[in-house]
């Protein structure tokens, strides 16, 4: 038998990064080593091993060492922590965000089949709150506790027509209407106006709270204005659509450079032509894009049949994809992606909030103080009795919308700093005459390539074959 100490000229002990794993290793070859297991049990403690000590290859380290002289094996192994989950917000309504129009043999996209309306009925569940749970401690090989990451809980974003129950873990809906998501989130009920016919001069100009749906065209110098959805079963002239949620046109926009199409969320179109359209989220394109000024938070998407983008100015946050970007005439075309100016007006109109936010809590605080001090002498008048109470209620609630501001802020800046998503994908041709720019990186196009993806790389816009 070789000694507890003597152990240490025949093996060695590594651990993992985290410590939950033990590795031992011969460093010395030697047939005549024998140790007994109660030794190397007491070796393992002597470098701090305390837990999760593998006893089956203890034995058969004693009994038979020959097998272990020439690899590292596992000798104790402790757990790792196991992260909670956030909670979440479950909409217990389909609202069919990710269902596409249906498209035909010969490319052609009948969005006819995307204006079925969500409609709920007074006191029906409309969504509930999934708890978030909490994770469990892992463990060292050392005895060391290895610490996890809680679930965030999640929270309503409380919209138009909704009711929260008690332990604010249900919302129903407050009136009979159409369950709808507007651009920061919010869950709305909102009630649908419809138009059996075109917008002209026999409707006027249409400025609605809820829903719109169209059923024939809007006509150039219209307006319609609303706070969920427009629908419109026809199509668009040079005329101004505006919503907080999202626009789904059947046919074109036709905008006679004078039109403009702004939603919330995401724009669904057929084709567009000299037209302005802005969108929070998506701009979805099944034919082309023609001399027009896209803006799109995350997406456009004009990958049909033909799926033409030429002339004009297209700005996506993310992604751009076209089968074909330019023309043989070389007509100037720009595709700006990695660019999200909402986002920019956004942080600096948190920012301007956050310091007047301030300046109001320190205030606030000031005036609080002076009670609290009069309350501890015993001073505070009666009539400031009630004053106080209201200026605790007020700080807190400064301090809430102190930390949702600055989460927003920090959200904000990750996102403009990450380019990595950009990227411009070219299904079948991109022809010179066409600039391509990807965050503060410009590449101008000067000869025709096929199925390419532009991305930022080391400093630069670079090429890839586009798979």
């Amino acid at each position: 038998m070789i000694g507890q100490y003597a152990l240490n000229q025949y093996l060695s002990i590594t651990f993992s990064e985290d410590k939950g794993i033990a590795y031992l290793q011969f460093s010395k070859k030697d047939e005549n080593f024998s140790c007994s297991s109660t030794e190397l049990e007491a070796f393992l403690h002597s470098h701090n091993i305390r837990y999760g000590i593998k006893s089956d290859v203890v034995e058969r380290i004693s009994s038979h060492p020959e097998e272990f002289f020439w690899s590292k094996v596992p000798i104790a192994a402790g757990y790792p922590a196991v992260h909670g989950t956030d909670g979440r917000v479950m909409l217990t309504v389909d609202l069919e965000e990710d269902r596409k129009p249906l498209e035909k043999a010969d490319g052609k996209v009948d969005y006819k089949d995307l204006v079925r309306l969500r409609n709920v009925l007074k006191g029906k569940l409309i969504a509930k709150i999934i708890p978030a749970q909490p994770g469990k401690l892992g463990m060292t090989v050392t005895g060391d506790e290895l610490a996890f990451k809680a679930g965030k809980e999640a929270h309503f974003k409380i919209g138009k027509n909704v009711l929260i129950d008690n332990d604010g873990t249900s919302m129903y809906a407050a009136i009979d209407g159409l369950v709808t998501l507007t651009d920061n989130g919010k869950i709305n009920v909102f009630p649908v106006y419809e138009v059996n016919g075109d917008v002209d001069y026999g409707t006027g100009n249409i400025d609605f709270v809820g829903t719109v749906v169209i059923r024939g065209n809007v006509l150039s110098g219209f307006t319609v204005k609303s706070a969920g959805d427009i629908r419109v079963v026809g199509g668009v002239e040079g005329a101004e659509l505006i919503s907080g949620g999202s626009i789904e046109i059947t046919g074109g926009i036709i905008g006679y450079n004078k039109g403009q199409v702004t939603a919330g969320k995401s724009v669904k179109v057929s084709f567009i032509q000299d037209g302005n359209v802005t969108a929070g989220e998506d701009v979805i394109v099944s034919q082309s894009i023609m001399h027009s000024n896209i803006r799109a938070g995350r997406d456009v998407i004009c990958n049909g049949s033909k799926g033409l983008i030429v002339g004009g100015i297209v700005q996506s946050g993310e992604r751009v994809v076209a089968r074909t970007i330019g023309n043989t005439m070389s007509t100037a075309t720009v595709i700006e992606v990695g660019v999200v100016p909402e986002l920019r007006n956004e942080i600096n109109e948190l920012r301007q909030e956050l310091r007047q936010l301030l300046e109001n809590e320190d205030k606030t605080s000031k005036a609080l103080y002076l009670l609290n001090q009069l309350a501890t002498n015993g001073q505070l008048p009666a009539d400031k009795v009630a004053l106080r109470v209201k200026l605790n209620a007020t700080k807190q609630s400064h301090q809430r919308e102190e930390k949702r501001i600055k989460e927003r802020v920090l959200e904000i800046e990750r996102m403009l700093e990450d380019t990595g998503r950009a990227r411009v994908e070219v299904i079948k041709t991109i022809y010179g005459g066409s600039k391509i720019m990807i965050g503060r990186y410009t590449r101008f196009v000067k000869d025709a390539t096929e199925r390419v993806v532009f991305i930022y790389s080391d400093g630069d816009i670079s090429l890839t074959p586009y798979n």
